[in-house]
């Protein structure tokens, strides 16, 4: 960190720190394929964090639980104070995410990946948003 800048650390009542992300013990396993095993993190508001390693470290299946993509076999997480418990749109849609890999959907047309997109993010009444975007970008 740079001299002379102070990070603000976000506590609650109890004066325990407030995690954006917390995972304790996050395991995610494949069959018998390990993809992550008993990872634990926590990142503070304001912090930068990255993945960095070799392919099969776990990098992506981590991302993946903590966009609930997937879910863990064992260990809990949190986001922004949250423990995630099964799937929980209003989460998702505090954050961004870009995969390094783009899956389409092959027999889908625009419209219906938007439809799936909004169902998937939890969009709530997405027609008109759906109509506009289909209309910008000419999927008619």
């Amino acid at each position: 960190m740079p001299l002379g800048v102070q990070v603000q650390r976000q506590c609650n009542k109890e004066g325990f720190r407030l995690s954006v992300i917390e995972l304790n013990q996050l395991t995610k396993y494949y069959g018998t394929v390990k993809g992550v095993e008993n990872l634990n993190l926590a990142v503070e508001r304001g912090e930068i964090f990255g993945f960095i390693g070799p392919n099969g470290a776990g990098k992506s299946t981590t991302i993946r639980v903590l966009m609930q993509l997937i879910f863990p076999t064992a260990g809990s997480f949190s986001i922004f104070g949250t423990k995630i418990a099964g799937d929980m749109p209003e989460i998702r849609r505090r954050i961004g995410f870009l995969p390094s890999e783009v899956n389409y959907y092959y027999g889908l047309s625009g419209r219906q990946l938007l439809q799936f997109s909004a169902a998937a993010y939890g969009v709530r009444n997405p027609v008109k948003m759906i109509e506009n975007y289909a209309e910008r970008l000419d999927l008619n």
